[in-house]
């Protein structure tokens, strides 16, 4: 298990209010991370918000996953940026999972953006999402499975919030 100093240090030195980050972004790199969530992590990094973006703030080396579920519960808000692969990532699902485990838990705020994306798709599974999640559930045993309904779940809970559709944009 890694120590929480496999985190790097913050991207900016403002105050959270007893939170590591005020923002977690989640998200599909191969989406996303050179277009729309990269220029919204520079501009909140820009404005003094203390984001974390795994490629910036995960430390070479260390546990992945732990490292993850701990940026995750010392965040405060949390910008999951719904794209056409997301659901095909077991760590961007495991991630949604968690999130919202936070947000039922505290006071955490999740804010889902569409992006590319009809949010009907996103609650229901539907177009790229049910090609996911038929792929997830090839060969899976009874505790696959179980983890699949969890997903399922999360993404309902997730697209039934206010949030920003962003489509042909």
């Amino acid at each position: 298990m890694a120590s929480s100093s496999s985190l790097k240090a913050s991207s900016s030195t403002s105050n959270c209010d007893g939170y590591n980050y005020h923002v977690f972004l989640s998200f599909r790199g191969e989406d996303t991370r050179q277009t729309f969530t990269g220029h919204l992590y520079a501009n909140l990094v820009a404005r003094g918000i203390h984001t974390f973006r795994d490629d910036e703030e995960l430390e070479k080396g260390g546990d992945i996953a732990s490292d993850l579920s701990r940026a995750i519960e010392e965040s405060k808000i949390f910008i999951i940026i719904f794209s056409e692969h997301y659901a095909d990532s077991k760590w961007c699902l495991n991630e949604l999972v968690k999130i919202i485990d936070c947000m039922t838990k505290e006071e955490s705020v999740v804010l889902p953006v569409f992006y590319h994306v009809d949010p009907r798709d996103v609650r229901n599974q539907g177009g790229s999402f049910k090609d996911a999640f038929l792929g997830h559930a090839k060969d899976a045993d009874q505790e696959k499975k179980k983890t699949i309904e969890t997903w399922k779940n999360a993404l309902k809970t997730a697209a039934n919030l206010s949030g920003y559709h962003l489509q042909n944009q």
